[in-house]
């Protein structure tokens, strides 16, 4: 069986709106994203990558995959600018993709934005057809592994040099899946964790 075309279209849920990416919302990924703190855990190239204002600006759309995957960015419940994720990867022949390129600015770390935007995504895919959903992170990269390790998704291996790092060094990606089989668990998993009060 083949999964069906995936729209590349706005969701929305759970106090968030994912919107694919435009030119318009840079200034305001420039503003969240464009901070040390979030290159620090491996995104955009780790540490050796970080960068801010106008550098960030003019780097950003070389980094994402805009025009080659469904790229969106995500809007709080007061419609400002948080974070980015990306749908890639998509086989529709073997039902699989991949979600990744994800960032938050530091202010939505440990909110209910990740399950929240996760839970969109996922539903998404899995309901157009997919089976099979990757996720990764460097294996530097604790926080994103304890994240993806927190929606449900099991572990799979590592797949070594995996990608290079802004310093020059090669990573090891830590690789994740999570499987139709398996969704119906995590998204009453996900939606536990979105009514729960937080920290």
């Amino acid at each position: 069986m083949t999964a069906a075309d995936l729209p590349y279209a706005a969701l929305e849920g759970h106090g968030l709106r994912l919107e694919p990416y435009v030119p318009a919302h840079l200034p305001g990924l420039t503003a969240a994203l464009g901070r040390p703190e979030v290159f620090a855990g491996g995104w955009g190239g780790g540490p050796a990558g970080a960068r801010s204002g106008d550098d960030f600006a003019a780097w950003l759309p070389t980094y994402l995959p805009i025009g080659r995957a469904h790229v969106y960015v995500i809007r709080d419940a007061a419609r400002t600018i948080i974070g980015t994720s990306t749908i890639l990867d998509l086989a529709p022949a073997a039902e699989s993709a991949h979600i990744g390129y994800t960032a938050y600015t530091p202010g939505a770390w440990g909110s209910s934005v990740n399950p929240a935007a996760k839970l969109l995504l996922l539903g998404h895919l899995f309901d157009h057809g997919y089976g099979r959903v990757k996720l990764q992170a460097d294996v530097r990269n604790a926080r994103s592994r304890a994240g993806i390790e927190k929606l449900g998704a099991q572990f799979e291996g590592i797949a070594r040099r995996d990608a290079q790092r802004a310093d020059g060094s090669w990573r090891d990606a830590a690789v994740y899946s999570i499987v139709v089989d398996e969704w119906p668990a995590v998204r009453a998993g996900l939606l536990s964790r979105l009514r729960e009060p937080l920290d």
